[in-house]
């Protein structure tokens, strides 16, 4: 239910507060005073396309705050925390949801939810839980074949929704059984080329068997063996310098030397004793590297040209390898996958064979959650039909008829049925589809009967109805109202109209108050009570607030609305 409702510079009204609360509240108002701004600013916080040409002239933004009173659980509370929104607890499992739409004159909107940012369709989202708008695009919706399965649907109730549930999953399967096997079908030849194509690939891989790394160590030894002379001279001559061998000085001598010298004068000087130590620790270190270069010069000589024959033919493999996949670690990750990817592919026949088997299983489990489907829709439409033409009677269309059919129809998600809205305004007459058996007060009428009916069922937190009442007037507009009233008993009923008899019957009236100051039209909203809601049903009624007759018959309104609410 919306508590409250502010809109600031959208169309005519500068600003304004709309006091809503539960029951019947009505909005009527001069014509062009901007009635149809509240119903504008609610589809905004609604999540409606957002339209610059709202924007008040002169303002750089029109703003609608709203302040929803909604279960502090469910699907409501769900979605909001999923956007980062918070809900204001009130302490009796209820709580306050703040909402709120920015539109620039340039265009660009802006959309609040519990009191963080969020993109409109989050609002489109909360839309669908919080309310039914009914406006004369939505009575074209009625006529799509679509709205009205959902229509009956909703009247339906548990015994509908449990089959329709049944019948989705069983549908959702069957599907997919069917969809994946016209893929593999479609594939087979495709699919066969790549299984042959993955086992040469893994062939070839698994005969030159290769390991992590092995190209580049190949390429660091390819390198080496590649300059072996000039290795080896590089290595022997500082293996003679440390070792003395040849003409060279022998390191370790001169350095033994020099550190028997710094021993001898140490007692005349402490300092020299770490000197020494160190000149002792090269010593120790010259002889390893010594011995480490004849081992490095004795690798170089068992190395020959027949072990770099034998890199190049095994860099000559992987390189094979490398052309064919991208690089070695790819043709290794095909190995890990590649397997696995052809028990799949090798697995076809059988995989068609046990898929044609699940989806003609489910086709079997369809046909008869289908069937079920259509009789709980079938019980229900006839329910329906006897329900919303005797509210039809009591809305002045004494001799309408309505029937609900149900046909059959190809499998959709929503079920193998057809459901026609067909209504008979007269005695005679053929039944025919509500689009085009109906004239637009007619349809409006019908609406409304459905909605009261289906509210019985599957009642919705509010209703909104912009100007429900058109092309209808005197006993039925008074039955119109009194409809609204008794859906008011169930849910929040929001009606924009301009006509007495339905405004009679709301439990709270407010009014659209046009001003104008020479060069800006100016609306704001006021609750009315007493002698101003009197003067105002005088207006209505005649054009006339101050007229004596209009004043008498719009306190006989009252008093009847009163007497038969």
């Amino acid at each position: 239910m919306i508590e409250e409702m502010r809109l600031r510079d959208l169309g005519v009204i500068a600003e304004a507060t709309l006091p809503m609360g539960p029951g019947f509240t009505a909005i009527t108002g001069e014509t062009g005073a901007g009635k149809t701004m509240v119903v504008t600013g609610l589809g905004l916080l609604l999540g409606q396309r957002a339209d610059s040409g709202a924007v008040r002239a002169g303002a750089p933004q029109a703003a609608v705050d709203g302040v929803w009173l909604v279960s502090e659980t469910g699907p409501v509370a769900d979605r909001v925390r999923e956007a980062g929104g918070e809900l204001e607890p009130l302490g009796d499992g209820r709580a306050e949801l703040f909402v709120g739409r920015t539109i620039s004159s340039e265009g660009r909107s802006r959309a609040t939810v519990g009191g963080r940012s969020a993109p409109a369709g989050v609002l489109a989202d909360l839309a669908d839980e919080l309310v039914v708008v009914h406006g004369q695009s939505d009575q074209l919706r009625l006529r799509s074949a679509a709205a009205q399965r959902d229509a009956l649907d909703r009247f339906g109730g548990a015994p509908v929704a449990e089959a329709l549930v049944a019948y989705r999953a069983t549908f959702d399967r069957w599907r997919a059984a069917q969809t994946a096997l016209e893929v593999l079908t479609a594939e087979r030849d495709v699919r066969a080329r790549e299984a042959e194509d993955l086992r040469v690939a893994l062939a070839a891989i698994e005969q030159v068997d290769p390991q992590p790394g092995e190209d580049l160590e190949l390429n660091r030894r390819a390198e080496r063996l590649a300059n072996a002379e000039d290795l080896r001279v590089a290595a022997a001559s500082a293996h003679d310098a440390l070792s003395g061998d040849g003409d060279v000085p022998d390191v370790g001598i001169l350095l033994a030397e020099a550190r028997r010298a710094l021993e001898r004068a140490s007692s005349r000087d402490p300092a020299l004793e770490g000197l020494a130590e160190q000149v002792a620790d090269l010593g120790y270190r010259s002889a390893d590297l010594a011995a480490s270069l004849s081992g490095y010069l004795a690798d170089l000589d068992e190395a020959g040209p027949h072990e770099l024959e034998a890199v190049e033919e095994r860099r000559a493999a992987l390189g094979g390898l490398i052309r064919a996949h991208g690089s070695l670690d790819a043709a290794l990750a095909l190995v890990e996958t590649g397997s696995a990817r052809l028990v799949e592919l090798d697995d076809d026949d059988d995989r068609i064979e046990r898929l044609g088997r699940e989806r003609d299983d489910a086709a079997i489990e369809l046909d008869d959650v289908a069937a079920a489907l259509t009789a709980a829709r079938t019980e229900a439409a006839m329910r329906l039909g006897a329900a919303v033409t005797e509210e039809l009677h009591a809305l002045a269309m004494p001799d309408a008829r309505l029937t609900v059919v149900v046909s059959p129809a190809s499998a959709t998600a929503a079920g193998r049925d057809d459901v026609a809205i067909l209504l008979a305004p007269h005695p005679g007459a053929d039944p025919r589809q509500v689009s085009r058996g109906a004239s637009g007060g007619e349809l409006s009428r019908v609406m409304l009967a459905i909605e009261v009916v289906i509210a019985a069922t599957d009642p919705v937190p509010t209703f909104v109805f912009d100007e429900v009442d058109a092309g209808i007037g005197g006993a039925a507009a008074i039955e119109v109202g009194r409809r609204l009233a008794r859906l008011a008993e169930s849910s929040q009923v929001i009606a924009v109209t301009h006509l007495a008899q339905v405004a009679a019957f709301a439990g709270n009236h407010l009014t659209v108050v046009k001003a104008s100051d020479g060069s800006v039209t100016a609306s704001s909203v006021r609750r009315l009570e007493g002698a101003e809601r009197e003067s105002e049903m005088a207006r209505l009624l005649s054009g006339l607030a101050d007229s004596d007759a209009a004043l008498t018959h719009a306190r006989e309104l009252l008093a009847v609305a009163h007497e038969r609410a």
